[in-house]
């Protein structure tokens, strides 16, 4: 069905039009539910796309329910270790207890109650927590990236069983028929500690500030591991699910000789509009209906022979500071559940290719405090991704501090003599990005926000601001795995997972890769 707005915010203009495409009485309509819904605002007139299963001459019945077999894994034969709690680690837990295999999960970081406190001290004072912060802790770096959970990635698994999964443990069932899913930072929180109560309620573990400095290695085989205190943790198998952010894990592979690879990831900028102009430019209108969210966008362009593109659009979203680590500036963006802030921002980022590391200023060894061959190492790419960082810090001025700059000004190569009111909680401090970002990326956006202009009007402004650095989009490390087997290439029973591997990125994706590894571990080794 095709709707107005306002008609598909009301039960009665949505039954009275069930009743028009049947050819029946409203009366006969005694219930329905919402299947599919989509907005669609490619004309001047915006529409509600509405797919919904209904009920004519009959009871109305509810959506079906998903039916999940979790089962007492106290007494299983067989133990999976999962190192970290992000989407990958928790659904790979859940994995197991529908297997009959006990999990294991250890978190670097702390439960999502407790990190809130190291996300104030980031926000207020500047002061990055290394083991818990926006990327670190419980539910991972997705959960204070306000649960977007459109995905592409259909191929990897069931979409509509993840989407089941959340609403099993507490979202809005709205995430299983809209076209671009969303929770809110704001309700994330209340899901992940859900889930971990009903791991932990089945008889599986999850121990928290428990960094891993090592695997156990019995020859080629993964045993388990050891932890920062010094414990050793051992299981049948194991899933490492650490995020794309863990950069002494790519470390500690490299040192025990377990192979890694570098691999080309996207850098760029956070860009914040006013939600109004994006609000105007999608929905043709001067003020945005109340029965319409706020508008988000998607924009790419082939500039300087590279891909340039919106990453992570957040609509009436906030700017969150993402570094993890002292000394380095990077930023996310976020919504709550309403998005009703004013600002809309989005990751504007370009490919980083393995050649553009060879490319870097000669103060790259003082910046660092890494010899310049180490860009020649399966680490390289990492170290341009750091390096960036900390430039963007040095330009801000310190304690998280964003160096920023207006759209145009940019473009034009001029000085922002002052800056937009930004969601951006450490402040923000007028800079040249050309000076910050490596020339590859900065010609690449200075071409592709123009054309982004002509594409979508009233985008190119001067009200807008761009804000370094966004670099967090990826790894920029791959653990190889067998395609088939999901295996690692050289260590067997050590199942390298999800973003931190290189292999999925967003909530969706990552939830997938971590159900994928333990199945396929259960196929091969492990038995309830």
């Amino acid at each position: 069905m095709r709707l107005l707005p306002h008609e598909a915010a009301h039960d009665a203009s949505i039954r009275q039009c069930i009743a028009a495409e049947a050819g029946v009485a409203p009366a006969a309509v005694s219930g329905y539910y919402i299947r599919r819904q989509s907005i669609d605002a490619r004309g001047k007139t915006v529409w509600v796309n509405l797919q919904v299963e209904a009920f004519l001459h009959e009871p109305a019945q509810p959506r079906p329910p998903a039916v999940f077999h979790f089962q007492q894994v106290q007494r299983a034969r067989q133990q999976m270790l999962i190192v970290g709690a992000g989407p990958a680690g928790l659904f790979a837990a859940l994995q197991c207890l529908e297997a009959g295999i006990k999990p294991i999960v250890l978190e670097r970081g702390k439960d999502v109650r407790a990190r809130r406190r190291d996300l104030a001290a980031i926000n207020k004072q500047g002061e990055v927590n290394p083991e818990s912060n926006y990327c670190f802790g419980e539910g991972g770096a997705g959960t204070y990236s306000d649960g977007k959970l459109y995905t592409r990635s259909t191929k990897r698994g069931n979409v509509q069983r993840i989407l089941q999964l959340l609403v099993h443990f507490g979202a809005d069932e709205r995430i299983l028929y809209e076209a671009h899913p969303h929770i809110g930072t704001n309700k994330l929180p209340h899901i992940i500690s859900a889930i971990r109560e009903h791991i932990i309620a089945c008889g599986g573990e999850v121990h928290f500030g428990q960094r891993v400095t090592s695997l156990l290695l019995q020859g080629d085989r993964c045993a388990g591991v050891r932890t920062a205190d010094g414990q050793q943790w051992k299981a049948d198998a194991c899933v490492l699910a650490t995020g794309h952010s863990a950069r002494d894990v790519f470390g500690m592979l490299q040192q025990q000789g377990i192979a890694i690879e570098a691999k080309p990831f996207a850098l760029g900028v956070r860009i914040e509009h006013p939600q109004s102009i994006i609000d105007s430019a999608q929905y043709h209108c001067l003020v945005r209906s109340e029965y319409l969210p706020p508008a988000s966008y998607s924009l790419v362009q082939q500039a300087q022979g590279r891909g340039v593109f919106s990453f992570c659009m957040c609509p009436g979203g906030i700017i969150a500071p993402a570094a993890t680590a002292p000394g380095e500036v990077v930023v996310n963006g976020w919504s709550p559940s309403k998005r009703n802030n004013p600002y809309a921002n989005s990751g504007m980022v370009t490919e980083i290719r393995l050649a553009d590391v060879q490319h870097l200023p000669a103060d790259f060894e003082a910046v660092t405090g890494q010899p310049r061959h180490t860009l020649q190492s399966a680490l390289g790419t990492m170290y341009f991704q750091q390096y960036v960082e900390r430039k963007a810090y040095a330009a801000g001025g310190g304690r998280l501090v964003a160096p920023a700059q207006r759209m145009a000004d940019f473009v034009q190569r001029k000085a922002s003599v002052s800056l937009p009111d930004c969601s951006y909680l450490p402040g923000i401090a007028s800079a040249d990005l050309h000076a910050v970002l490596p020339p590859v990326v900065a010609a690449a956006l200075q071409e592709g926000l123009q054309a982004f202009g002509q594409k979508m009007k009233g985008y190119y402004t001067n009200e807008a601001v761009l804000v370094a650095t966004e670099s967090r989009t990826s790894s920029p490390v791959r653990i190889p795995r067998h395609a088939s087997t999901l295996e690692h290439v050289q260590i067997s029973r050590l199942y390298p997972c999800a973003e931190g591997a290189g292999y999925a990125g967003g909530i969706v994706s990552a939830a997938m890769d971590g159900e994928n590894c333990v199945r396929q571990a259960v196929l091969q080794y492990l038995h309830p």
